[in-house]
């Protein structure tokens, strides 16, 4: 498995984070909670691409999904959904171990070319993080937390799938995914997991191209997939949009915040919905 030249490019999203950063199993975490009561048995787990928790863009889709309820915690935009009002709490651990890509290369082709990536994902590939989001998925269990979601962007999709097929959690959202293996993946998500799939999804995509979605289609779709699957498909968007996307396009910044749109809404039918019930259509 490798990454590709997509999962290191973006935009650097303007605004201030609101969240603040707490120690979950020895891992620090970036965490977005609901102002007042919230679900205190749930959490979502926000699991980032390579740039970590500490990029901006990512601490405000935390903040985004905790203002529409969900308490999300980062693993070391904004776009509200008003009619959705689930409550529980965003974490996002930092699997990096505060060693995310830099941001600066985000500004410069030498840098992004420079850059020893395969020396990176050897010290951080999924059979150094998985381990590390064990870790922080214990620690909450000690708090009280019974139910989980898992929303993955990039190189957090891939994690967004190895929990489905253990049924750690209640319900994934994987965002133009790194590091699966089509149809391998696809299918034993079909054969394991009871865990309801979606997958946002984009025209240029090296990592999940078009012919993986279809296979997604084919094996998950047409009700074959009984606890319940759905995938978006956002056009004229390339890999990264949902959470590193130049909202300058206005394409892009459609994708961005239809892919948010996509995931609350998933959340709030499979369990994260009003008093933790799911929703019937």
């Amino acid at each position: 498995m490798s990454l590709c030249e997509d999962c290191i490019k973006g935009v650097r999203h303007e605004g201030t984070p609101q969240g603040k950063w707490e120690t979950i199993g020895g891992v620090e975490s970036y965490v977005g909670a609901p102002t007042g009561e919230y679900q205190k048995d749930k959490v979502l787990l926000f699991l980032c691409d390579v740039f970590g928790p500490q990029l901006p863009n990512a601490q405000l889709l935390v903040d985004d999904f905790a203002n529409n309820g969900i308490k999300a915690c980062l693993f070391f935009s904004s776009t509200r959904v008003s009619s959705l009002n689930n409550l529980y709490k965003t974490v996002a651990p930092d699997l990096f171990e505060k060693d995310g890509l830099p941001f600066d290369i985000f500004d410069s082709e030498e840098k992004r070319q420079a850059f020893d990536l395969p020396s990176w994902f050897g010290r951080h590939g999924p059979h150094v993080s998985r381990p590390i989001l064990d870790k922080v998925i214990a620690a909450l269990k000690d708090q009280g937390i019974t139910t989980f979601a898992a929303t993955g962007y990039c190189y957090g999709g891939r994690l967004v799938f190895d929990l489905a097929f253990e049924n750690i959690t209640s319900a994934s959202i994987a965002n133009h995914p790194s590091l699966l293996k089509s149809p391998d993946d696809l299918e034993k998500y079909f054969s394991t997991s009871h865990v309801p799939l979606l997958l946002n999804t984009c025209t240029i995509d090296e990592q999940f191209p078009p012919p993986a979605q279809s296979q997604a289609d084919a094996i998950l779709g047409g009700g074959k997939f009984a606890p319940g699957y759905k995938r978006e498909y956002f056009d004229g968007c390339t890999h990264g949009f949902a959470v590193r996307g130049d909202l300058s396009n206005p394409k892009v910044k459609a994708g961005k915040e239809g892919a948010f749109k996509a995931a609350v809404a998933w959340l709030y039918e499979y369990g994260f919905g009003p008093e933790g019930k799911k929703v019937t259509k």
